[in-house]
């Protein structure tokens, strides 16, 4: 790949003009695609977050573009990243053949760039989504949006917003030892609970004329952990009852449940 006589980019954008009509997306979606892989050769492989095995492990990471719909999807684009430990080993980068002009570039820049190029091809999204492992990035949050593009981030329930004014506050020391209190936001958020919009479902009902069907999403509760089980009375006894020995009186196992 690294040694090809053609240029690529033109038959990319071919692949992207046939197939965007014959999908008419509804969205397109951006992610990290993990390659596991094996030894330390492989053009930008280094130990890093792997989403195929929900692990860190040694893989390869691309950060690609795809059309969705209900129906079917197509990747559009799609690049890879190079780690920084890649981008100042000059012998890796000699014997993988890197040409000299790709240095290292954050996840999120590339998805914006990715973005970018689309545009420059005449091709805008619908509504970009994505997952929960770039939502959480600011940057990649406000690349849509200085675009005039929809979009649609998840974001992980421990994520704080505030308002951009806000400042840090440093509690005091109260004690002569131990580790420095960490700086918190002394102030709400100017946020208020609204309701979702309904929205329409992938599955359903059959909708009446006119109508929409929708569809609930829901996560199955998990079963009560060992400490919400009503504790065991104290003058309840475990293991088996006593049995009468020899003597006439009674006598128990001393290891219970045996």
């Amino acid at each position: 790949m690294n040694r090809s006589t053609w240029d690529p980019v033109p038959v990319q954008r071919r692949i992207c003009e046939r197939m965007l009509p014959l999908i008419s997306p509804t969205a397109w979606v951006t992610d990290g695609v993990s390659l596991p892989r094996d030894g330390r050769m492989s053009v930008a492989v280094a130990p890093q977050h792997c989403g195929a095995t929900g692990k860190r492990a040694n893989c390869q990471v691309a950060v690609s573009f795809h059309a969705t719909s209900d129906t079917a999807s197509c990747p559009l684009q799609r690049r890879l990243s190079l780690p920084e430990e890649w981008a100042v080993d000059t012998d890796r980068r000699t014997a993988t053949r890197i040409p000299p002009g790709i240095a290292h570039r954050e996840k999120r820049r590339l998805a914006l760039g990715l973005l970018d190029e689309l545009a420059d091809w005449g091709m805008d999204p619908p509504v970009v989504v994505v997952d929960a492992a770039y939502g959480p990035n600011a940057h990649l949050r406000a690349g849509p949006a200085q675009r005039g593009i929809d979009h649609v981030l998840a974001v992980r329930a421990d994520v704080s917003a505030h308002p951009f004014d806000a400042k840090p506050v440093i509690p005091d020391r109260k004690v002569p030892v131990g580790c420095w209190p960490q700086p918190r936001y002394r102030h709400r958020a100017p946020f208020r609970w609204q309701p979702w919009p309904p929205v329409p479902g992938r599955k359903r009902s059959p909708p009446s004329p006119g109508g929409r069907a929708y569809a609930a999403s829901y996560v199955p509760a998990s079963p009560p952990c060992a400490s919400a089980r009503p504790a065991r009375p104290s003058s309840v006894r475990s293991g088996p009852p006593p049995r009468p020995n020899r003597a006439g009186g009674t006598a128990s196992c001393p290891t219970a449940g045996c």
